[in-house]
């Protein structure tokens, strides 16, 4: 059953200017981070950044936000490395020093692209540690388009922010339903998520304004892992929830990735 039709539905430009808002900002990466630049398209590439630990240590692939680039996880990469994890943290089209413009389609398919590179890093950095993808908010996507894909890869899953049906996220944007033209209410993540086994975490804050905590309950709800947990984070919103309770936050993380 292929989706790529309803992911052309939603590459409309009056759609995409609700979702993607790419930034050009990038830095030199930290002194124990390595840039990446994966070619995803004859003149595209996709810029990322490994914030290593070591070789023996769990590995995550993150998506971030659709207002965020790689070089704002340059504060957050130290804490993940504290924790005794390597983080890979990829853009998208047109954000960082990434080229092209962002659409729904190009991002899932470039995902598979970062995915295969980032393995491929690992195995060839002789890296022996576990491998999570995890996305935040928009990135939710991405990470559950390469759980459903690559579960013997891969192992587990974390969304924080994420949603569950595009249709509804669309529709309290302001877009008509019928509008959208996607027949499959659950696209993508909802869909998708029933069909992972993998291990899953999900993290949401309690107030999230942009995508309500019924979203992360339907998605936990409708997960197929037998090993899986709703976080939440308390008084915290959408944008603040990893520093209104960093404990919280990165204690559920470090839990779920050293799990026995």
């Amino acid at each position: 059953m292929s989706h790529h039709d309803d992911y052309s539905a939603l590459d409309r430009p009056e759609l995409l200017q609700f979702v993607f808002y790419p930034r050009k900002d990038f830095t030199t990466p930290p002194s124990n981070a390595t840039d990446h630049l994966i070619a995803v398209d004859e003149d595209v590439s996709i810029s990322c950044r490994f914030h290593m630990h070591d070789r023996s240590s769990p590995s995550v692939l993150f998506f971030h936000g659709n207002g965020e680039v790689v070089s704002d996880y340059d504060y957050i990469a130290p804490i993940y490395n504290q924790l005794g994890v390597n983080l890979f943290v990829a853009d998208y089209r047109g954000y960082g020093a990434s080229g092209g413009r962002p659409t729904f389609s190009s991002m899932v398919a470039d995902s598979h692209r970062v995915f295969e590179y980032f393995i491929a890093v690992l195995l060839k950095g002789g890296y022996s540690g576990k491998t999570f993808v995890m996305g935040r908010s928009l990135g939710s996507v991405s990470a559950i388009e390469l759980a459903s894909r690559y579960e013997d890869k891969i192992n587990g899953l974390v969304i924080e922010s994420g949603f569950a049906s595009t249709v509804r996220l669309m529709t309290r944007l302001g877009f008509p339903r019928d509008v959208l033209g996607i027949k499959d209410f659950g696209f993508p993540n909802l869909s998708k998520i029933r069909t992972i086994t993998l291990p899953t975490l999900i993290i949401h804050a309690e107030c999230d304004s942009l995508i309500p905590f019924e979203e992360a309950k339907d998605l936990f709800e409708n997960a197929a892992a037998k090993s899986k947990r709703l976080v939440v984070i308390p008084g915290a919103d959408h944008n603040d929830i990893m520093m209104t309770d960093t404990q919280a936050y990165f204690g559920a993380i470090e839990e779920f990735i050293f799990a026995r």
